[in-house]
């Protein structure tokens, strides 16, 4: 009776379906290089053709009546290149864009691990508002923080003056003074850039295990000695990461010294980027300027290679 029961309990064998034919390999490769198309016809044409173009211009000399007729320019060879270490515009501005990296990425750097630390450490509540309010330069328009950043700069009606008028004092021309003009950029970037290092810096303490701290502490280690011997080798990785694009970005420097200085007083902001936005777009020496973005590119590739060499052999 239970062997009946049982029987008659197990359902029928499901009908055998059809099978299911997987697209051939030669189907998936099509598909693959469809849905890549629309991405390579546009980095084709607004990334791979204008640096090629770019790099052929730099030894010709392509100008303003060239646009029309590109087949005109006269090929130059490394005449352009030549001429970059004549230039004494160049040479200053090349100067500026080093000092201006020697001092930016430091700060930057040390400013944006030491708020991490803090923010880290602080109290949770408090803790979100701050971390907006350090990161919102980064989102903000640059037109809209030369406009605060004028303001504070001011010599007769700015922030910095109303404070130095209140002791007695006379501000500075920030923006007018050959010596104050660069610092003063200097610290907008800083200002400016610090919430992306800071961000970076947060996510990489959170990685580290709380064991670890909680075992330095237990060990007797104060904060500073916590911070030294564990903070810090823990992070060089992001410490790394995070000095290698500030020192790109600061390298390429262009919209501060555009919208606050235009490259004054007497060329004291002037950096490369700078420099050669002016010999291409308003003095439309194109092959020169073409020469200074590979000038520039070259520099960038040779201290981002030395930097990973030397960061990594630190990190070992």
């Amino acid at each position: 009776m239970s062997t009946t029961t049982e029987k008659a309990a197990t359902p029928p064998p499901a009908p055998a379906g059809r099978r299911v034919r997987k697209p051939s390999m030669g189907v998936q490769n099509a598909a693959g290089w469809l849905f890549s198309t629309p991405f390579l016809v546009l980095f084709t044409v607004f990334m791979a053709f204008p640096i090629l173009a770019t790099l052929v211009m730099s030894f010709t000399d392509f100008g303003l009546r060239n646009v029309t007729r590109p087949w005109e320019a006269n090929f130059i060879g490394f005449e352009n290149y030549v001429k970059l270490f004549g230039d004494e515009k160049f040479l200053k501005s090349l100067f500026n864009t080093g000092y201006f990296v020697v001092v930016g990425v430091p700060l930057t750097i040390a400013i944006g691990l030491v708020t991490a630390v803090l923010l880290n450490n602080g109290i949770d509540r408090a803790r979100t508002f701050f971390r907006v309010g350090f990161y919102a330069p980064v989102v903000t328009t640059i037109v809209a923080v030369a406009v605060v950043w004028r303001f504070v700069l001011d010599p007769s009606d700015g922030l910095i003056a109303g404070l130095f008028s209140e002791v007695g004092w006379t501000a500075p021309d920030f923006l007018g003074s050959e010596k104050l003009a660069m610092p003063s950029l200097i610290v907008m970037a800083v200002w400016r850039n610090v919430g992306t290092v800071m961000v970076l810096f947060i996510a990489g303490l959170q990685a580290v295990p709380t064991e670890v701290r909680e075992a330095a502490k237990l060990d007797g280690a104060n904060v500073w000695q916590e911070f030294r011997g564990i903070t810090v080798p823990l992070l060089r990785p992001t410490i790394l990461y995070a000095t290698v694009i500030t020192t790109i970005g600061y390298l390429n420097v262009f919209e501060e010294p555009f919208v606050m200085t235009q490259g004054g007083p007497s060329d004291s902001t002037l950096t490369v980027s700078l420099n050669m936005y002016r010999e291409g777009f308003n003095f439309f020496h194109m092959g020169y300027a073409s020469a200074m973005a590979y000038f520039l590119f070259v520099v960038i590739m040779g201290i981002t290679v030395l930097q990973l060499r030397l960061l990594k052999d630190n990190t070992k």
